[in-house]
């Protein structure tokens, strides 16, 4: 028998939640250290007690208190989100000589901006790093379908075998990181350039926002790296309908191929486990927002939503533009 529905979920959001076991989850959290920022109270992040072990924080720059299981930047009250960002990137290049952190090694150029509580600015670092420090980081994901007289059909690409991360399993049409100060409308249409060889302007014309899913996901083996580090995401959710005569192209050496899936084969390969984690997740919400997957049909209708929407335990950032 395959996965249902609810076990591809927890498969994603697999982070515990104090609700269901209130003595489990405050042990739990004694695994951890808080990511914090000298003036601000919020929590940042969760930190691996064993990450903060190999770590060597400079202590002119950094306060670790094992008491209260913090690791806290320290700057001063004036200081800007770019001092910040230098201090991080100082400590990570440092880290990254050292060769101390597998997952370092996955080093992208690209920048996930931190929030503070009120959604402001403060500061951003390497994507890499950021399931080191445990923050929230934000990406888009879109469906492609095809509708017409052989009805719905969704185009599914397979991820390179020679990618460090979940290699040769299947993706959402359209995927990927936020980097700072990019809205989530300028992502999916460099994304859907850049991964499916999709021309801009249909990109504009057929990409509907639908919404996002929150979840907490907590790496394995397949993400790459080191297991157990901590990936809370908000993923922003596009529908793009195509002309059957549209067809997704691999762009980089990053995508396999991309074939055209029926529903059927869809929930079949969902059930088999080939979709990445949170792919699968994204299926879903487009499955109850299409009528595939129903109150009627599917018995953790409830739980599932609930799950795809979760308040994240940080800070969060709106991505409206003022």
């Amino acid at each position: 028998m395959g996965k249902s529905y609810l076990e591809l979920v927890n498969e994603c959001d697999k982070f515990p939640y104090y609700a269901d076991n209130p003595a489990f989850y405050t042990e739990h959290l004694k695994n951890y250290h808080f990511f914090k920022v000298s003036g601000c109270d919020a929590i940042l992040g969760y930190i691996l007690n064993s990450s903060v072990e190999k770590f060597q924080f400079p202590e002119d720059c950094w306060a670790v208190d094992p008491v209260n299981r913090t690791v806290t930047l320290v700057t001063p009250p004036n200081a800007t989100p770019k001092q910040r960002s230098d201090l991080i990137a100082k400590t990570l290049a440092d880290t990254v000589k050292r060769g101390d952190f597998e997952i370092l090694k996955g080093w992208r150029n690209e920048m996930y901006p931190v929030y503070g509580p009120s959604g402001e600015f403060l500061l951003e670092m390497e994507r890499c790093a950021s399931p080191l420090f445990g923050i929230v980081t934000y990406g888009v994901h879109a469906t492609c379908y095809v509708e017409d007289e052989k009805g719905l059909r969704i185009w599914v690409p397979r991820r390179a075998r020679t990618k460090q991360t979940y290699p040769g399993m299947l993706d959402n049409s359209v995927a990927g990181g936020m980097s700072t100060g990019e809205p989530p409308s300028e992502c999916i249409i460099r994304e859907s350039m850049e991964e499916a060889s999709l021309p801009e302007d249909v990109v504009k014309a057929n990409a509907v926002p639908t919404g996002c899913i929150t979840y907490f996901y907590v790496r394995g083996e397949r993400a790459g790296g080191e297991s157990g580090l901590m990936q809370p995401e908000v993923e922003y959710i596009y529908d793009i309908k195509l002309d059957a005569s549209i067809i997704p192209k691999p762009c980089d050496d990053e995508v396999e191929d991309f074939r055209l899936y029926t529903v059927e084969e869809t929930k079949k390969a969902l059930a088999n486990g080939e979709f990445k984690p949170n792919c699968s997740l994204v299926l879903i919400d487009f499955f109850i927002r299409h009528g595939i997957l129903t109150p009627e049909n599917e018995p953790d209708y409830l739980e599932i939503l609930a799950r795809m929407h979760r308040r994240l335990e940080f800070p969060t950032a709106s991505h409206c533009s003022r």
